[in-house]
């Protein structure tokens, strides 16, 4: 790969706050000499066995049997209400502890016992509440139509209906919407002035084209029982354009209620893959429902936190991988923050819709991934972004030197330079690592797009100056925008672009296309982007403000009033305008100084900072941005973080490469083998490299 030049000198002219000579050295060698911990809120590191749960555990009491028989019947009255004089059949709900829709990909014995037994339960409904006759009629009607369909025959003239009559008590016309349903997913019911009036289904006809009669069956079912949380999977199928057309049905018809995603069985040779497209119901889709018994019950999503440690691996990558293992999608894990790719790094995580069972079921599979998953365990919510301490770093420096034209002794010059850190701190650079490093288009400037456009998703395939599998498919895709054709070229390990193609291909390369691309990704990936643009500025104003006015606070300055605040999490009452007079004071430290990080919710300094801000604003096309992308669900309200801050918890041992102890020892030694091990805790959104480059002086 070409040195990343643009991004070296963009680095390079960034200040710093010490003043000593500082050393030479290469970090992360290996992906051991960088080792990550999160410090979780309570301070504690996650790497470490959980014996008390960090979040509060929901317990989930198990429900008597007859609980779940009852559940269609009460959801349905909970939630059908006559508010026209068209009463249409809504879609019943069930409850169970198991979260997971029994696909049609198992066995049919399974089908047909799982078949038999929702017919039994609607027939003791259907008995009930329309009497021996009715009940026959409606049986006799519901085999006229299979009868038909099974030999081909087409429905002429109007379509063929059946009347139930008036059933004047509302619960058991909700009662018999539902039970119908169940036990015929092959019709739908339909209700004008309390009568009840049974039709084909012609959706259902329409899926038995592409799919078999028994995953149409399952399917309907599944819809009709509409139960939060679970998912439905039909049979594997190697056939791109058959699972497209399926795709293109199911979000047609229900686009609006469930959600498609097709995985690759992990089993299945890459040349000719078997794959399974799995349905789910949109959180958005629940949301609507009039009232629910599981919400009356105070029953909520399944979420299972755990401890993640990976391996020279993407987060990106890594979210990935699980999500296919665990048939969910990417947008179910949450995250604190995002940790290097070329390290060790382990972290808190929360899959939602999973349970501890079915994560610990996959442990040994994930090690093969370079990865581990512990510490699992039930919890009561997701995680969101910044919901940490910190992180622990312990850091190998290896090959250190002096600096050039510098004769001084190097042990001197590492114990000089490490002190002063620790005493004066770094300037709070957000890290390389946050753009990008080493590649044409970097993090900031998709964010940068964004902020006008949504096709900024086209900067994904912007290829590197390399010739392999994946920049052959990104070039391809910039040539044609043939989404379909470069999905069969882009490797499977490119989690990421295959997201966006998969998007791109269903949707098209149109406006709607981009922003469906865009909802590939997680919430906390698509504002990641927008973040590393404000990051890349917030950068450029404190190398600004250091330049033009260095350690001196004054007036129009922005002060953080709480010392115990967080990074960036400062609220506006906790920030302060400098004045004149308290500049003549001499009222604040440099440390207590923040810079804003860009928003539609924070307030600018009143000096040359503030000016440099808004000059910046109008060289980036942004002067009337209000920094908000409704179409993304994306709101950047902004925040503060200071110009400062110091590494705690500092500890250090200078070694020789056999692993030999060398600070006490007072004997020459061969300076190109010594090696410095590092270990300091920072807050959150505070990066190693930055404090290392403070220290060395160094620019990796």
């Amino acid at each position: 790969m070409e040195e990343d030049t643009d991004f070296r000198i963009r680095f390079s002219s960034l200040c710093f706050i010490t003043d000593h000579v500082g050393f030479r050295g290469t970090i992360k060698s290996s992906p051991s000499d960088f080792v990550v911990i999160e410090i979780d809120e309570q301070g504690e590191l996650v790497n470490k066995a959980s014996h008390k749960p960090v979040y509060k555990v929901t317990k989930v009491l198990p429900e008597p049997n007859n609980l779940a028989k009852k559940a269609k019947v009460d959801l349905q009255i909970l939630s059908f209400e006559e508010t026209s004089n068209q009463e249409v059949s809504t879609l019943a709900g069930s409850s169970s502890d198991d979260h997971n829709f029994v696909p049609c990909s198992e066995k049919e014995d399974t089908i047909k016992d799982r078949t038999y037994k929702g017919e039994e339960e609607s027939v003791d409904v259907l008995g009930s509440l329309l009497g021996e006759k009715t009940n026959e009629l409606l049986n006799q009607f519901a085999c006229d139509i299979k009868e038909k369909w099974d030999s081909k025959t087409e429905l002429t003239g109007p379509s063929p209906e059946f009347s139930l009559g008036r059933i004047l008590d509302k619960n058991q016309r909700a009662t018999l919407h539902s039970a119908i349903r169940q036990k015929f997913p092959f019709l739908i019911t339909v209700g004008k002035n309390c009568e009840i009036v049974v039709r084909p289904n012609l959706e259902y006809k329409e899926l038995c084209h592409l799919v078999s009669e028994e995953e149409a069956f399952d399917f309907f079912k599944y819809l009709d029982a509409k139960k939060e949380n679970s998912k439905f999977t039909f049979k594997p199928d190697t056939n791109k354009e058959h699972r497209k057309a399926v795709h293109h049905f199911v979000n047609k018809k229900f686009g609006n209620l469930v959600e498609t995603k097709s995985f690759p069985e992990l089993s299945d040779s890459a040349d000719n893959p078997n794959v399974v497209i799995t349905v789910r119901f949109r959180v958005k889709a629940h949301k609507h429902w009039k009232r629910s018994l599981l919400e009356c019950q105070g029953r909520k999503d399944t979420y299972t936190a755990f401890t993640l440690r990976k391996e020279n691996l993407e987060m990106f990558e890594a979210v990935g991988f699980l999500a296919v293992k665990l048939g969910v999608i990417p947008s179910d894990f949450s995250y604190a923050g995002l940790k290097d790719k070329k390290a060790i790094t382990y972290q808190a995580m929360v899959v939602r819709n999973v349970t501890p069972e079915r994560l610990k079921n996959i442990e040994k599979e994930v090690e093969k991934k370079r990865m581990n998953v512990f510490n699992i365990r039930p919890v009561e919510d997701s995680l969101r972004l910044g919901q940490l301490k910190g992180n622990h770093f312990d850091i190998v420096i290896r090959n250190l030197k002096n600096q050039i034209n510098d004769s001084a002794n190097l042990r001197e010059r590492i114990l000089e330079a490490i002190e002063n850190v620790k005493n004066k701190g770094f300037v709070n650079y957000y890290g390389p690592q946050r753009f990008g490093m080493g590649r044409k288009v970097h993090t900031d400037q998709i964010g940068l797009t964004l902020l006008k456009k949504v096709k900024a998703v086209k900067l994904f395939f912007t290829p590197e100056d390399l010739d392999d599998p994946v920049n052959r498919a990104k070039k391809y895709f910039l040539q044609t925008e043939d989404a379909k054709g470069t999905l069969s070229l882009m490797p499977e390990f490119k989690v990421r672009e295959r997201a966006l193609l998969d998007s791109l291909h269903r949707f098209g390369m149109t406006e709607e296309g981009c922003i469906q691309a865009w909802f590939s990704f997680p919430h906390s990936m698509r504002i990641f982007y927008v973040h590393a643009y404000s990051s890349k500025i917030w950068n450029e104003a404190v190398s600004y403000r250091l330049a033009t006015y260095g350690s001196r606070v004054v007036e129009g300055d922005l002060v953080c009033l709480d010392e115990d605040a967080d990074n960036e999490q400062l609220p506006s009452s906790k920030v302060h305008l400098v004045t004149e007079e308290e500049e003549s004071a001499n009222t604040y430290a440099i440390h207590q100084v923040v810079l804003p990080v860009l928003g539609y919710n924070i307030q600018y300094p009143k000096n040359k900072v503030g000016q440099w801000y808004q000059e910046v604003l109008s060289r980036d096309g942004l002067q009337t941005c209000k920094f908000k992308i409704p179409t993304l669900k994306l709101n950047v309200p902004g925040c503060y973080r200071k110009i400062l801050k110091h590494p705690c918890n500092l500890s250090y041992q200078l070694m020789e490469d056999h692993g030999i102890d060398v600070k006490k020892e007072g004997s020459h030694i061969d300076e190109a083998t010594l090696s410095l091990l590092i270990s300091f805790d920072l807050d959150a959104s505070c990066y190693a490299t930055v404090c290392l480059r403070e220290i060395m002086k160094h620019d990796f």
